[in-house]
């Protein structure tokens, strides 16, 4: 569930646990957490150059493996 805002979410708490040899149940926290959104880690310089030559290439997911291996081999050495 999200509420409003975008940059927070709601998720669940921690459940109760009991191991089979415990005599009680530990942990756990009643009701709901609201939570910030991860930040996404920034893409390093090598990300940035391989990120590149795989579009200017037309590498994306959902393609064959053999079209995949064909542009790999044909055009991605030409990018660096």
């Amino acid at each position: 569930m999200r509420l409003s805002g975008g940059s927070t979410y709601m998720k669940g708490a921690p459940k109760r646990y009991k191991a089979k040899d415990a005599p009680y149940a530990v942990g756990g926290n009643g009701g709901i957490i609201v939570s910030m959104k991860p930040k996404p880690y920034p893409k390093t310089s090598q990300q940035k150059k391989v990120a590149a030559a795989a579009k200017d290439c037309g590498i994306k997911s959902g393609i064959s493996k053999s079209e995949l291996m064909t542009k790999m081999k044909d055009c991605i050495p030409g990018k660096f």
